[in-house]
């Protein structure tokens, strides 16, 4: 049969499949993966992929698991100890208390984020989302037909919304306001009261609050040695996407979970059920050990070296005379200025990557604001990784320097 006589029989393709933009993280990640196939020393800074693994217990309980015994599914909303022990997790860690029936394990944080999408966004609907922020958000949001209204921040505001960016950007279409905190791509954390105004007056405008907290656990604590607290202690009826990917270190383990209000339990229990079944039973059944003592202890532990690693990176980017307009005190991410080399942000990582073998994100991937300004750094690899990355970054740097006195 001929193939390309076939290819060009096929009907045409939904809209949405066209229309949705490419993830350059990921294609940037596997250029460099073509380098590495190809015997090319790169330094990965792309991804938010830490360089460690599911804590022991959580791997040891996956490995028991495979022993011929049954593993059927679970109900939709999840195996119902996994949810107690999210549950217990909110009230020890965060101090909030939360019903476990609230509660749908979902596979992995974006599937959570489709999910409370679903729920929320009809067609014409308006979102307001931060810009920058995570590009899947966007999509997700035009694949239900709604429309993203990008609402463009800076350091001034840590690179989130406030009350009066909220004020300024709505319409009477405003259906729900999608807030990432800590956030991808610049790290910062959303101030507690900012955030509680922000909650506010989405709320009296009878507006929907989805709050992506994936990289939360992994935030600094606050002067008081208390925890950043999630948004279900200021505002009980947010959505609340989360995953076991950032903090317990489970990537690929595609595993997370949706907090929703009672009111919406029934609704997102038959989207679940409907769009992915129930989430591995496997996985749910070794994310339990996730929430032991010496799993929590583990976890714990590599928060702690990411704040080593965030100080190396900071540190050198300044030496490069690349600011960091907000320190990051969330996530694994440094989002900083380029626009000193005279290089869009997108020509700066296409030539680092040909050029230093370092693999970074540019701006174009979290929206409009700073996509030709700022490049995304992910510190989650290890302390080698990211000093021979800054390394050849200094001497990539430097050369273009050079390039333009001459």
């Amino acid at each position: 049969m001929d193939e390309s006589h076939n290819l060009r029989s096929l009907p045409p393709l939904a809209t949405r499949a066209g229309a949705v933009h490419p993830f350059r993280a990921m294609r940037i990640g596997a250029q460099a993966d073509m380098m590495i196939a190809a015997g090319v020393d790169v330094i990965k800074l792309n991804l938010g992929q830490p360089d460690y693994d599911a804590p022991e217990p959580v791997r040891a309980a996956m490995r028991d698991l495979y022993d011929g015994c049954a593993l059927p599914y679970t109900e939709a909303k999840g195996l119902p100890e996994l949810r107690r022990k999210i549950s217990e997790f909110y009230a020890t860690q965060h101090q909030v208390n939360v019903d476990p029936g609230r509660i749908v394990i979902t596979a992995g944080g974006s599937t959570a984020l489709l999910l409370a999408v679903a729920l929320t966004v009809d067609a014409g609907s308006e979102v307001l989302i931060a810009d920058p922020s995570y590009p899947t958000n966007r999509e997700l949001v035009r694949a239900f037909e709604g429309v993203v209204v990008d609402v463009p921040t800076s350091a001034a505001t840590r690179f989130h919304l406030t009350p009066e960016l909220l004020d300024e950007y709505w319409s009477e279409r405003t259906r729900a306001v999608m807030i990432t905190s800590p956030s991808n791509p610049t790290g910062t954390t959303i101030a507690p009261d900012t955030l509680r105004a922000v909650c506010d007056a989405a709320r009296a405008h009878d507006a929907w609050r989805i709050v992506d907290e994936t990289y939360l656990d992994l935030a600094d604590v606050e002067p008081d040695g208390s925890r950043v607290p999630s948004v279900l202690s200021i505002d009980p009826d947010a959505i609340v996407c989360s995953s076991f990917s950032k903090y317990f270190g489970m990537t690929g383990w595609r595993l997370g979970w949706i907090v929703v209000p009672p009111a919406a339990v029934d609704a997102v229990d038959n989207l679940a059920a409907n769009f992915f079944l129930s989430a591995h039973t496997p996985t749910q059944i070794a994310a339990v050990e996730a929430f032991g003592d010496e799993a929590l202890a583990v976890s714990e532990k590599r928060r702690l070296e990411l704040l080593a690693r965030r100080a190396i990176v900071i540190d050198g980017l300044r030496d490069l005379g690349l600011p960091v307009d907000v320190e990051p005190n969330g996530a694994f991410y440094a989002y900083f200025d380029v626009s000193s080399t005279g290089l869009s942000a997108t020509a700066f990582c296409e030539r680092a990557l040909r050029e230093a073998h370092v693999a970074l994100t540019p701006g174009a991937d979290f929206g409009e604001a700073t996509a030709d300004t700022h490049v995304r750094l992910s510190y989650a690899a290890s302390r080698h990784d990211l000093r021979e990355g800054l390394t050849r970054l200094s001497a990539f740097v430097h050369g273009l320097a050079g390039t333009r006195q001459d």
